[in-house]
């Protein structure tokens, strides 16, 4: 599993960044934008696409690997 891709605030936008990277894979002036470019990076990975709102609260999280917690339905 590949690592998780994180769409957090950004002082210009928001930004896409890999768990435990250091420096932002990219850098948008919306949030969708960065939701449309770390999506794809999280299902090649698969890994989970976490979407953090404006003040840091995690607001979704999206898994595309091996969920050990899938939904019950």
């Amino acid at each position: 599993m590949g690592k998780n891709q994180h769409v957090v605030p950004h002082k210009d936008g928001f930004a896409v960044k890999g768990a435990g990277n250091s420096k932002y894979t990219k850098i948008t002036s919306t949030q969708k934008e960065a939701i449309d470019f770390a999506r794809p990076i999280a299902k090649n990975q698969e890994s989970e696409l976490v979407i953090h709102r404006p003040n840091g609260q995690i607001r979704a999280k999206d898994s595309y690997g091996n969920d050990p917690y899938p939904p019950k339905g």
